[in-house]
């Protein structure tokens, strides 16, 4: 008999407990032994559920209990996940995370104290929810090198995109609609101002490059400045704007990582992901591309990911799993500047055929790019591949033709 406790009683929280009443059976077939759960950490009270006598407000309570050997966290944040999860790996129980703050903030360090201690901290439902990536990552494609890992992997940013690009909407309205159905939160800027998805970029590029990547070291923008102007102009160029997180790694040895919004071609599968579903593509050097696709938040979905994660530690109770990643550097990160991309501007210009023409001595030339209701007095186009860096230079003096709204990277 293994004794299980869960920190935290929120959707995702009651979720985990949920599916473990629900398919007690099938989890404790596939751990290979009885299961109990013991405790769950709440600072609120609910007497009317079936598990009431479960619940504490101690967390000394789980702790100290000699039965619990695998714990899951899902209260969220920094603090108190961060000094709970710490100590109760010090104390040789195994635990399990949907916390990505914690694993983008924290992640080497507790994989440190993990080892250590020989116990497992995993944390499948950090990045994709119910998607499963980061196991896939780790055993199913680790004969690879990953040459290349971009994704959609925020839901309420991919919703309000849909809306704006499939309806028509404003980014405003989108947002409401999301705040509405319960996509977005209150103070959505997790989400819209890109820093949901940084974290999950940061874990995945942690995982397949062996060092820690932190949040801080990422250019982050959301997706607040898109308007339907850049829609329509991305759809004549046969693409549509995505929120990407992106990273991959360079000959230096650096990693390039960034989240942005970018221009996707309707070629590409991710153009295809529409609503609040998630898509991780994966380039190996064997593989290619491989995609997983699914909704990266929910209920039930993020539960099934956390408890995945308990059975496994029930399994390998008496031994590590052999996920791992080192402490990184203040220098690891390149500057997204030195990479090489096609860029998408969108300026105004008070003499349109004036400015073109500057432009074109500049970059040489451009695709220019039209449509039939474009606002008066503003052009978009496609500036060709180059170091992001010298096209912002670029940019930059034809300050007196151009005023930039927007400048967004295209994926190839």
């Amino acid at each position: 008999m293994q004794g299980l406790a869960v920190m935290g009683h929120g959707v995702v929280g009651s979720g985990v407990v949920e599916l473990f009443y629900m398919n007690r059976e099938s989890i404790e077939a596939r751990a290979g032994e009885k299961l109990e759960l013991r405790h769950v950490l709440d600072l609120r009270e609910f007497p009317d559920l079936a598990y009431s006598d479960k619940f504490t407000t101690d967390f000394n309570d789980i702790l100290n209990d000699p039965e619990v050997t695998v714990v899951a966290e899902v209260m969220g944040g920094l603090k108190p996940a961060y000094d709970f999860v710490k100590a109760l790996l010090e104390a040789g129980k195994h635990v399990v995370t949907s916390n990505k703050e914690l694993v983008a903030a924290k992640g080497a360090e507790l994989l440190a104290v993990a080892k250590e201690h020989n116990v497992n901290f995993m944390f499948e439902a950090s990045v994709g929810g119910g998607i499963p990536i980061l196991r896939p990552m780790h055993q199913c494609l680790s004969a690879n090198t990953f040459t290349e890992i971009l994704g959609i992997l925020n839901g309420t940013t991919n919703f309000i995109m849909t809306k704006m690009i499939k309806e028509g909407m404003a980014f405003d309205e989108a947002l409401a609609l999301a705040q509405q159905l319960g996509y977005a939160e209150r103070n959505p800027s997790a989400d819209v101002d890109g820093h949901d998805a940084c974290r999950k970029i940061c874990i995945l590029a942690s995982l397949a490059y062996g060092k820690h990547v932190y949040p801080a070291q990422v250019q982050t923008e959301g997706i607040t400045k898109i308007t339907a102007t850049d829609v329509a102009f991305a759809k004549v160029h046969n693409c549509v704007i995505k929120l990407i997180g992106r990273t991959r790694m360079e000959e230096s040895g650096k990693v390039q990582c960034t989240v942005s919004p970018m221009l996707i071609p309707g070629t590409s599968p991710l153009s295809m992901v529409d609503d609040v579903f998630n898509a991780i593509m994966v380039r190996g050097n064997a593989t290619g591309d491989v995609m997983f696709y699914g909704k990266g938040a929910g209920k039930l979905p993020t539960a099934s990911a956390v408890v995945a994660d308990m059975i496994d530690c029930v399994v390998h109770k008496d031994h590590r799993k052999a996920i791992d990643w080192t402490d990184g550097a203040t220098d690891y990160v390149a500057d997204c500047k030195t990479e090489e991309m096609a860029v998408y501007v969108h300026a105004k210009a008070a003499n349109i055929e004036t400015a073109y023409t500057e432009i074109n001595k500049v970059f040489g030339c451009v695709e220019a790019l039209d449509y039939a209701d474009a606002p008066a007095q503003e052009i978009a186009f496609i500036a060709p591949k180059a170091p992001v860096g010298e096209t912002l230079e670029k940019l930059k003096s034809l300050s007196m033709q151009i005023e930039p709204i927007n400048v967004f990277w295209v994926c190839e």
